[in-house]
């Protein structure tokens, strides 16, 4: 099982980006994936999920719509788009497989991880 995620970088408070999770190693279309984040300093935290029926879950700012995620299942590939970034987004993002094809908040309720991608926000 690999998970590679990109599209990370450097963006000015209130800009976009959207990160991709790229799978393989394993039936993609079966299984939930989770957006996890972690600040220097702090816990990892949940973001968001989508599950295999492509229902999207969010753990931050759930009311402010900030973040899309979607799935392309034959790409493989997750995306998470964020928009209106603050510098509290700041973090190293990384995606994950669930144990099944429904999502859950808890990074302990998934198994393979990819390597992360830095996303700093800053003027």
């Amino acid at each position: 099982v690999q998970l590679q995620a990109s599209g990370g970088g450097l963006v000015q408070p209130g800009g976009s980006l959207r990160l991709s999770c790229a799978a393989s190693g394993f039936t993609f279309d079966n299984y939930a994936i989770g957006w996890f984040r972690q600040a220097p300093g702090k816990e990892r935290e949940g973001v968001s999920c989508i599950s295999r029926f492509g229902v999207g879950q969010y753990y931050v700012d759930p009311l402010e719509g900030r973040f899309t995620i979607s799935r392309d299942n034959a790409r493989n590939t997750v995306y998470l788009q964020v928009s209106s970034l603050k510098p509290e987004d700041t973090a190293v993002y990384y995606c994950a497989t669930g144990r099944g094809g429904t999502c859950s908040r808890s990074r302990h309720n998934y198994d393979y991880w990819g390597q992360g991608t830095q996303v700093t926000v800053s003027s």
